[in-house]
């Protein structure tokens, strides 16, 4: 070969290394694996008398081929990453060449001639397919990146979301520590219902009403306070606290937001928010729910204490009558907040229809009402009994006796009770005796003039001298004495002339108000006491014979001779009181 041949071959080769460098900068600005492949099999033929027969990539599922025979991929596989020659039916040269890397092959560029090429050409070839190579892993790299950026994305992204909600639940948190906060300093400071209800009306900014079981409104916060609180019909109000307690949360019902205060199977209170806007949210729901729970403890501990409180006052008052001892009854006293160093009396009351606990609490109340101070109460053998201070005399006023029984009458709505009132005593130890003449009061009051009204002790002239002595055998035998045929032909004859008798003296030997009284004819009684005189065989106008007929009738009405009598109209001054 001549200088001038190899100089032509020189620019050639120079000239398809340029050709290979060019191509390389298309390449390698490809980031899609088939832009890739397609300029390598178009530049096999660029560079000589070639024909491409495919591109062959091997991934982690094995090789494929998007141009090329499936037939060759067993015989490439054999090659396993290095270039040699296949076998192709009607081809005079066919050879493999790996598209290596720095990572290793990444597939084959097979190429097929008329005749085996020299090795300058076979290097082109070669040179053709690594490029194909390092393009394919750059292509790969940056889908990679591209892929790994996108994840940075969306994990930045979700990062984002996630502090986001991080940031939302410390504050969430937050609010709701400060809410238990609030609740809890209101709870401490024993501002009792009407506490935690300026509570939550702080921490919500809405109007909240706190009611009883019932209904009744036991604290208000917020404006627009209602001068007369409505009270819910029973059956809606039941219905309403048992959809709640199902619900298991606070609920709304109509205009407000309600929650129990429940701490066990018992509705002890209601704590409700204003939101007829419906703008409560979340957490003022939450503060709701929170204060109710704090409600049912508040509401709980006052029950307690009351409990607590009327048990010692009970047993105070058992203690009191049955003469225990007036230090250690002072000492306990002063414990629920009692003096007993100032002069008491014992007021003792029975009452139809109610039952014992409504007449103490009536007691109770109208004992505060009344005498202003809180009576100490318990039952005793179907009796309220009351331990009071005795009442100041030098204001000028009456006795309340009468009173305390109107107030008592009104609130147990009936009036069929009677009250006995014992004399006061100076030291606790009189108490007993002040009990047993409250009761002789109330016998008597019951016994002589029927239920309904007060009458104390010292109220009981001759009736007095009826309960003297520990036993009535003497009484007895003196009522049998002087009345004793009388009784017995009313109780063979089934007639009234032992009532009669008594209410002809009651009545001052009257005959128009005795007959009133017994709602009978002034013929009847005339009558009546023709026959009382023929069987007594005494004068009824006597001195002697009346005197002791009056005290043997009203003796034998003291003792419950009276029978269904005893529902008759009292004539006034029958028994003195009321």
């Amino acid at each position: 070969m001549d200088d001038r041949q190899q100089m032509v071959e020189l620019r050639m080769q120079m000239s398809n290394v340029c050709s290979m460098f060019a191509l390389a900068m298309v390449m390698f600005d490809r980031v899609e694996e088939p832009d890739i492949l397609r300029l390598a099999i178009s530049s096999v033929s660029a560079l000589g008398p070639y024909r491409p027969l495919g591109s062959y990539l091997v991934d982690e599922t094995g090789m494929r081929t998007a141009d090329g025979d499936t037939g060759l991929v067993a015989p490439l596989l054999d090659l396993d990453g290095k270039e040699g020659g296949l076998d192709v039916p009607g081809a005079a040269w066919v050879w493999a060449f790996p598209m290596r890397a720095v990572s290793g092959h990444t597939g084959y560029l097979v190429v097929s001639a008329g005749r085996e090429p020299s090795v300058d050409q076979r290097f082109l070839l070669t040179t053709l397919a690594q490029l194909t190579g390092a393009a394919l892993v750059r292509a790969d790299l940056h889908r990679r990146e591209k892929a790994g950026t996108t994840e940075l994305g969306a994990l930045s992204t979700r990062l984002a979301s996630t502090n986001q909600q991080l940031q939302d639940a410390v504050a969430d948190l937050q609010q709701r520590q400060r809410i238990h906060e609030t609740l809890t300093r209101a709870a401490a400071h024993g501002g009792g219902a009407a506490g935690i209800a300026d509570a939550v009306h702080a921490l919500t900014g809405l109007v909240v009403a706190v009611e009883d079981r019932f209904g009744n409104l036991l604290a208000w916060s917020g404006p627009g306070r209602p001068r007369t609180y409505p009270r819910p019909r029973p059956r809606v109000r039941d219905e309403m606290l048992a959809e709640v307690r199902r619900n298991g949360r606070a609920m709304r019902h109509r205009e407000r937001i309600v929650a129990v205060a429940q701490p066990y199977d018992e509705v002890l209170g209601v704590l409700s928010i204003a939101d007829p806007r419906h703008e409560a949210g979340e957490r003022d729901v939450f503060a709701l729910e929170h204060g109710a729970v704090v409600l049912a403890v508040e509401l709980s501990h006052q029950r307690a204490l009351a409990e607590a409180d009327l048990r010692l006052r009970r047993d105070l008052v058992d203690d009191l009558i049955n003469d225990a001892d007036g230090e250690s009854a002072s000492a306990r006293a002063a414990v629920i907040g009692h003096d007993l160093h100032r002069p008491h009396q014992v007021l003792v009351a029975r009452w139809s229809p109610a039952s014992d606990e409504a007449l103490v609490e009536a007691l109770r109340r109208a004992g505060s009402r009344v005498l202003g101070v809180t009576p100490l109460t318990t039952r005793r053998r179907g009796t309220a009994v009351l331990v009071v201070p005795q009442p100041d005399p030098a204001d000028g006023r009456p006795p309340p006796w009468v009173e305390l029984h109107d107030v008592v009458a009104s609130l147990l709505r009936s009036t069929n009770g009677s009250i006995g009132v014992g004399r006061p005593c100076e030291d606790p130890s009189g108490l007993p005796q002040s009990y047993s003449e409250a009761m002789r009061a109330l016998e008597v009051r019951t016994a002589a003039a029927g239920a309904g009204g007060a009458t104390t002790f010292d109220e009981l002239g001759i009736y007095r001298l009826l309960a003297a002595g520990d036993g009535d055998g003497e009484v007895r035998g003196f009522v049998r004495e002087w009345l004793g045929t009388l009784i017995d032909y009313d109780t063979a004859n089934r007639s009234d002339l032992v009532t009669t008798l008594w209410q002809y003296y009651e009545c001052g030997g009257n005959y128009d108000a005795t007959a009133r009284a017994l709602t009978i004819h002034r013929s009847t009684l005339r009558y009546r006491l023709r026959r009382i005189r023929d069987l007594s065989g005494h004068d009824l106008g006597a001195v002697e014979s009346r005197l002791n007929l009056h005290v043997a009738s009203r003796a034998w009405r003291v003792l419950g001779g009276a029978g269904a009598a005893r529902e008759r109209t009292r004539p006034p001054g029958a028994v003195p009181g009321r």
